[in-house]
C-alpha cells in the first residue's frame, strides 16, 4: 500500500516490457488476468484515487466499505504498479501452479477482503493507543498488502533457503519481517501498517485457522451447488436424490422386484386365504400319514404339546378311515 500520487507511464512500459520478456504463454491464466486488470484500473480508474483509498475515517466511520473492493486494485503511480506487478508476476506464477487457478484466485480475493480490514483494525488500534487521529485518516491504495502475504505463503509452501536483501542473506522464514523494516526505511511514503497486515493475513492463513475457514466455506458453497444441480435432476427425473433438509445423500433408490409375492400367488393358485390353510392341513395329514404306514419316524422339531395331541388325534381318525 502507498499514498496517493500519480506520475508519468515509463513504470507501466517496463512492466510490459517485463511481461513480454517472461512470455504470455508462461503466465498462468489468473495471474495474467489480476495483473491485466490492474493495469486497467490504472489507466482507467473505477474512482478518483482519493475515492478509492482506504482509511479508518472512509470506511469505518462514513461506512464506504466499497474501498476495501476498490483500494488493492489501485495504486499511487507507475512505479506503484509496476514494482507491485512485477512482484505479482513471479509470487502468482509460482503459487498458482502450486495451488491451481481456482483456489488461488479464491486466495487472492480473500486476501484482498481480509488485508484491508485487518489494516483498519490496525490503524484503529493506533489511534486509541497513541490518541492521534491521523492514524484514521492515513489513506492507502494498492496491492503490496496482498502481495506480503503471499510472499509468507509462497515461503510456507517452499521452505528453506535465503533471499538477498540489499546484499544480505536472510532465511526466507524471515525475510518478509526484513522487508517490512527495509521498504518503510527507504521509501516513507510507503504504508508500514498496509504491509504489517499484509504479513499477519500470510500467517493466518499458514499458521491460524483461516485457511480451515476457507476450505470450509468453500466446501459449503460446492456443497450447496451440488445440492441444488442434483435436486433438480433428480426432481425432473422423479427419482429420489440429495435432500438439503436430510443433510444426506440418500441416493438412487429402486425397490427389488418382490419374488416372494409372486410365489405364493403361484402356489395358492387363487384360492382364499381359509381355503388355503385346509388345501394345507389336508395335504399335510396325506403326508404324514403315509410317513406312519411305512413306519418312517416323525419329522424332527419343537412342536407345543396341544398341536402334537391334535395332531395325533387326526392321525387316528385317518388310520381308521383308511381300515
Amino acid at each position: 500500500m502507498r499514498n496517493r500520487q500519480r506520475g508519468s507511464h515509463l513504470g507501466l512500459m517496463l512492466l510490459a516490457s517485463q511481461v513480454f520478456q517472461m512470455g504470455l504463454d508462461n503466465i498462468p491464466p489468473v495471474t495474467l488476468a489480476v495483473l491485466g486488470l490492474n493495469v486497467y484500473l490504472y489507466l482507467f480508474p473505477a474512482a478518483p484515487l482519493m475515492q478509492t483509498c482506504v482509511s479508518v475515517q472512509q470506511a469505518y466511520w462514513f461506512k464506504d466499505w466499497r474501498r476495501l473492493l476498490l483500494s488493492p486494485l489501485h495504486h499511487a503511480d507507475d512505479w506503484h504498479l509496476y514494482f507491485n506487478m512485477l512482484s505479482f508476476l513471479w509470487k502468482g506464477t509460482k503459487l498458482e501452479r502450486r495451488l491451481g487457478g481456482p483456489w488461488f484466485l479464491y486466495l487472492l480475493s480473500v486476501f484482498s477482503l481480509i488485508t484491508g480490514l485487518v489494516y483498519l483494525a490496525l490503524e484503529a488500534l493506533l489511534t486509541e493507543l497513541t490518541q492521534d487521529q491521523s492514524y484514521s485518516m492515513a489513506c492507502a491504495v494498492g496491492f503490496s498488502g496482498v502481495l506480503f502475504a503471499l510472499k509468507v505463503v509462497s515461503n510456507h509452501y517452499h521452505p528453506g533457503g535465503v533471499t538477498y536483501v540489499m546484499g544480505f542473506p536472510v532465511s526466507n522464514s524471515y525475510v518478509s519481517w526484513v522487508e517490512l523494516v527495509l521498504i518503510h526505511i527507504t521509501s516513507p511514503g510507503t504504508s508500514f501498517v498496509g504491509h504489517l497486515a499484509g504479513i499477519l493475513v500470510g500467517l493466518l492463513y499458514t499458521a491460524g485457522p483461516l485457511k480451515a475457514v476457507m476450505k470450509t466455506c468453500a466446501g459449503f458453497v460446492t456443497l450447496n451447488g451440488y445440492s441444488s444441480r442434483a435436486n433438480a435432476y433428480y426432481h425432473s427425473t422423479g427419482t429420489t436424490g440429495y435432500s438439503s433438509a436430510g443433510g444426506g445423500y440418500s441416493g438412487y433408490r429402486q425397490s427389488p422386484p418382490d419374488y416372494t409375492t409372486t410365489r405364493a400367488a403361484s402356489y395358492a393358485g387363487g384360492l382364499t386365504e381359509e381355503e388355503q390353510i385346509e388345501a394345507a392341513i389336508r395335504n399335510s395329514l396325506h403326508d404324514r400319514g403315509q410317513s406312519s404306514q411305512r413306519g418312517a419316524p416323525p419329522p424332527y422339531g419343537f412342536r407345543p404339546f396341544e398341536e402334537a395331541t391334535a395332531e395325533d388325534v387326526r392321525l387316528r381318525r385317518l388310520r381308521r378311515f383308511d381300515n
